[in-house]
């Protein structure tokens, strides 16, 4: 079956991962893409990146620190103000309980986006927790945001996104063509400098050599998910419409 192709541009768009940068790489070229046409986009992290490093001599504290600054950062690369929210959540034990529930219900409430991005929960074979249950934390807040008899403490109307779109999708079926904005993504991804060699293979940041290779590596992915739309360029999506 084709995919389906190109949303219209929401007015509002809200991503949610589990970590700094899983946005970035999930979905930072069509979150640039619509920021560049009008959109307004807001980012929900929701552990603090406590753990993201491999140097056990790391001040956690600082590590917490510069992760959201990168964040921020991150967001602006893409088109954004650099409004994020942080959920806090400590890196590798997040769960998808009511607490976290309420808390992204909050931001869906609060933002009320057309449209939501996530991580996929259904993912087969998905080693890391925390990206598994930040999808589940996603998909349950919807529900409850949806309805007015969840969380009505927080005392904000109920809100209803029109569309979910789940990254890392084992049989993705939607595909945004966002030719002209690979450059966006892989500035965005350039901000999580932290990241460099625990996520993005690159041992030295001053080689120019390893950080090229890394660009090439993450446009051919992109060429490789713009394809079966006929794109230049693509992220693809398991897309949801009937939340």
């Amino acid at each position: 079956m084709e995919p389906s192709t190109n949303l219209d541009t929401p007015k509002r768009a809200m991503a949610v991962g589990a970590h700094p940068d899983d946005i970035e790489f999930g979905c930072g070229a069509t979150l640039a893409k619509w920021a560049a046409a009008g959109c307004e986009i807001f980012h929900v992290v929701c552990t603090d990146g406590s753990k993201g490093s491999w140097d056990a001599a790391d001040d956690v504290g600082q590590l917490v620190a510069t992760r959201q600054e990168e964040q921020r950062n991150a967001s602006r690369a893409v088109g954004g103000k650099g409004e994020v929210a942080f959920l806090g959540w400590p890196d590798g034990e997040l769960q998808a309980g009511m607490r976290q529930q309420w808390q992204v219900a909050y931001w869906i409430r609060k933002f009320r986006p057309d449209v939501v991005l996530g991580h996929d929960p259904w993912k087969r074979y998905r080693l890391h927790p925390d990206h598994r249950n930040a999808g589940f934390l996603l998909t349950d807040a919807i529900v409850s945001a949806r309805d007015p008899h969840f969380f009505p403490e927080q005392e904000l109307p109920h809100h209803r996104p029109d569309v979910l779109l789940l990254w890392e999708a084992d049989e993705p079926d939607h595909v945004e063509d966002v030719t002209g904005f690979v450059d966006a993504k892989l500035d965005s991804l350039m901000a999580h400098r932290s990241q460099f060699r625990s996520t993005m293979g690159i041992d030295d940041a001053d080689s120019g050599e390893q950080l090229e290779g890394f660009r090439n590596r993450i446009a051919q992915r992109l060429a490789a998910l713009g394809d079966p739309a006929g794109f230049s360029y693509g992220e693809s999506f398991k897309i949801m419409r009937r939340l």
